[in-house]
Parts: structure tokens; C-alpha cells; sequence
């Protein structure tokens, strides 16, 4: 027994539970499954496989979310193909998925030809050798990277990195495709949602988009992002997702109640060293009990006049979800990042966990703390792409 709870076959569960007890949870369990230390076995490949690519995959908290939900449903889980600019985050993403072909390039050195063209030379070349695609998931940036290459420049349309992905269905033509992003992006320039929804729309996809709070699906935060997805073959309401996977919120000791006092070992571990006006204002935090920082301790920006930033430089409460975790979570200037019981802001350990990341997943190819912060804080937590992908997939399951 630990923290109230059994431990079944090396992995910790609530007592008198099984493994997939509920087909919410990643294996059965939420709690234990961010706590696994090793990745579950793989399942045989002589099963049914489904192959992803995945778009702008950060460090690969969607494919992660595809890969459980395949192992949920007894699918083999093949990465085609990952694609990401920044060579941290493509060299943390082929760590964890070493069966991926993995490229640290702009996507437009994959995909160069325009929403609704024909396909180019090369991404002809790029369909034949990808190979068929079951699902394409991505979460692109909601800015274009105007100065990266010629196909991007600031009068183009694909400015927006938004319409690669339904560039990407033409090219690989998906079974279903689901794209994350900002809740933002539907007043972006160039209407990329509806244009992209309305391209999939004529190539024959069942489309639904929206909004989602990832606390109802169980991450303890108030995350809150826009998915767009599309099937060839299902019709799914985004809405009718979230309340068929609704999970009770879930508040921060749940998620890092146990990782307070973990020993400094490594980088993920290790707390930041803030400044010190910043160490005298978490002190001020904890001498007064308060979780607010009043404006008498602030910077003179915030002192002086009118503001709405009460989160900023705030203390997490224990009995809460966490506040969205961004690239800033080591910096208490950034939000409300300083640990509700040490006095100190979130080490990258507890801010992946908020993130969904198990204990497993492997981030020791990065060395820098600022490239470990940007690569946490971009992903995507993994029980979005979980739970629509075995929505996507589930009537494919085999019968038991």
C-alpha cells in the first residue's frame, strides 16, 4: 500500500481496481499512469496497427495521447512521421518514439505546395515515402514564421502554419485528422479554421471543431484550447466527447503532492534559482500565509497603477487545479508558479506532470533549463489526443 492505493503488477491502482477499468482514464487510472516510472510493454506488431504523422509535434504529448488510447483499444502504434522546427523538442520526441522517423526541419520543407493545389514533386515524394496515414494530428503555432524560408513569406497565405495541416490531408489523405491550438485561433487573419474545416469538408471528412477545458477530462488545469477534428468515416460532436469522458476537477496535490521534496538528482528536478526580489516576495507569500502577492510587493509596473494580474506572482493552493502551465512556470513574474508548501516556483518535474506527462517519458536529451521550460510548457497534454483518439478508433476495436 502507498498514499491509499494497491500496487497491481508494478503499476499503482486504487484498491480492488484493474487496469482499464474505465475507458476515461489512461489505463484504467490517471494518477497511476503519471506515476509509471517505465513505459507500459508494447503491444505485438503483429496487431492491428495504426499509423499517425504528427505536424508541429513538440516533444509528442498528442502522439503520447494516441499511442494509449491505441494501446486501450489493443492497436499497435506506428509514427510515420514527426515534424518540428526545434531540434530539442524533435530529439526529445525520437527518444520517447524510437519506431518514428523524426525530422527537425520546417514543415514547409515537407509540404510546398498551397491549400488546395496539386501536389508538388516533393510532396508526392513525401506521400510515397510516409506511406499510408490513419490519423494526423498537429498543433501547429498560430503565428507563421514569416522569416524562415521564401514559401512563407508575409503576404502568403500559408503564413498562418494553421493551413498545413489541411495540406497535409491532401498530401496523406488521413483517415481522421485532429488539430489542437489556442483558443485564439478562430479570430486569426486569414480565417485558417473555416478555411481549413471547409477544405477537409469538400475532400469528404465529417468535421466538427470547438472548445475544450481539459479539466473536464480530468488534467488539473484550467487549460482551456480549440480542436478541430475530421473523419472519412465517423460523425463525432466535440461537446458530446467532453461530457461522455467529464471527469470530477482534479486539484494539484492530486497531480504533485508527492513530488515535494523529491531529491535535486537531475535538471527536470531541480528548482530555479530566482532573483532576489523574488525570493524575499515568495517569502512575504509564506511569512503572511497569503497566495496573492498584495501590490505594495510588486514591481513598480504593477504598484503603481491599475491591473488585473492577481495570478502573477501568486502562490498554487493545494485544494486547486493549476493555473495553465506555459513556457514561465519556473518565473514567479509569469503567473502563479510558486509551489503552495516550498519556497520556490515549480520545477519542471511537477510542471510536466500538470502536463500529463508520465514519470516515463524521457527528457533527458535536453540540457538547458529555458529549452526544457519552452518544450514542457508548448506541449499539449496527452489526454486531449487520448480520449479523441479512441473516439476516433473505437468501433475498429476488436470485439471482445
Amino acid at each position: 500500500m502507498r498514499n491509499g492505493r494497491a500496487l497491481v503488477q508494478g503499476t499503482l491502482f486504487p484498491e480492488g481496481t484493474a487496469a482499464n477499468s474505465s475507458e476515461t482514464e489512461v489505463a484504467g487510472d490517471d494518477w497511476a499512469f503519471l506515476r509509471l516510472t517505465a513505459p507500459p510493454a508494447a503491444i505485438p506488431t503483429g496487431s492491428r496497427q495504426v499509423r499517425t504523422a504528427d505536424l508541429f509535434c513538440g516533444c509528442g504529448g498528442l502522439s503520447l495521447g494516441v499511442r494509449e488510447a491505441c494501446r486501450s483499444l489493443g492497436f499497435a502504434c506506428v509514427a510515420s512521421l514527426a515534424v518540428d522546427s526545434d531540434e530539442s523538442a524533435a530529439a526529445c520526441f525520437a527518444r520517447n518514439f524510437t519506431d518514428a522517423e523524426v525530422r527537425a526541419c520546417d514543415v514547409g520543407e515537407i509540404l510546398d505546395g498551397r491549400l488546395g493545389d496539386r501536389l508538388t514533386v516533393r510532396e508526392k515524394e513525401w506521400a510515397t515515402r510516409v506511406g499510408p496515414v490513419d490519423l494526423l494530428v498537429g498543433g501547429p503555432p498560430c503565428q507563421g514564421h514569416s522569416d524562415l524560408n521564401n514559401f512563407s513569406r508575409r503576404s502568403d497565405p500559408k503564413n498562418s502554419l494553421y493551413l498545413f495541416m489541411g495540406r497535409a490531408a491532401e498530401v496523406w489523405n488521413p483517415r481522421h485528422v485532429l488539430v489542437e491550438n489556442v483558443v485564439g485561433v478562430k479570430r486569426a487573419k486569414q480565417n485558417v479554421v473555416s478555411n481549413v474545416a471547409d477544405r477537409l469538408a469538400r475532400l469528404g471528412y465529417f468535421i466538427d471543431e470547438g472548445f475544450v477545458d481539459l479539466w473536464r477530462l480530468g488534467v488539473p488545469q484550467s487549460r482551456r484550447r480549440h480542436v478541430l477534428h475530421a473523419s472519412r468515416e465517423r460523425k463525432i460532436k466535440i461537446d458530446e466527447v467532453q461530457g461522455r469522458c467529464q471527469i470530477a476537477p482534479r486539484d494539484l496535490r492530486w497531480a504533485i503532492g508527492d513530488l515535494k521534496d523529491v531529491p535535486p538528482k537531475s535538471l527536470l528536478d531541480q528548482p530555479a534559482v530566482s532573483s532576489p526580489e523574488n525570493r524575499e516576495r515568495i517569502a512575504y507569500l509564506f511569512d503572511n500565509d497569503l497566495y496573492d502577492l498584495p501590490d505594495e510587493q510588486r514591481p513598480s509596473c504593477h504598484r503603481d497603477k491599475q491591473h488585473s494580474y492577481r495570478s502573477i506572482y501568486g502562490r498554487l493552493r493545494w485544494d486547486k487545479p493549476a493555473q495553465t502551465v506555459t513556457t514561465g512556470f519556473y518565473s514567479m513574474p509569469m503567473g502563479r508558479y510558486v509551489h503552495p508548501s516550498r519556497r520556490r516556483t515549480l520545477t519542471a518535474h511537477e510542471a510536466a506532470r500538470l502536463q500529463f506527462f508520465p514519470d516515463y517519458f524521457d527528457f533527458s536529451v535536453v540540457k538547458n533549463r529555458t529549452r526544457l521550460a519552452r518544450m514542457i510548457g508548448n506541449a499539449v497534454p496527452m489526454k486531449l489526443s487520448y480520449v479523441f483518439a479512441r473516439e476516433l478508433l473505437a468501433t475498429e476495436a476488436p470485439k471482445a
